[in-house]
């Protein structure tokens, strides 16, 4: 799954609530603020029952963050991830 959460989501901790997020369903991947100052961007593969859970978990976020917008689709796995972590942005 790609996807692209737009938003109050960069300087609130939104990357690390993702990170939580994923492992605890057992994901890898990665996540990563977006070029700008409103979205974060993320990479993730595992079970289709815990990425709809991702999903829908990101239209919340941390406590601190405000999301706008979640754009995700659902890609053909490209492997090679070990683990779900933040991605220098």
């Amino acid at each position: 799954m790609y996807a692209r959460v737009t938003g109050r989501v960069q300087g609130v901790g939104f990357r690390y609530w993702t990170l939580h997020q994923a492992n605890g369903l057992g994901l890898v991947g990665w996540v990563a603020n977006g070029d700008d100052d409103w979205s974060v961007q993320l990479v993730a593969e595992g079970a289709p029952e815990a990425l709809d859970m991702l999903e829908r978990l990101l239209y919340g976020g941390p406590g601190a963050a405000r999301v706008e917008r979640v754009e995700a689709r659902r890609e053909p796995a490209q492997g090679g991830l070990a683990r779900f972590e933040i991605a220098r942005s």
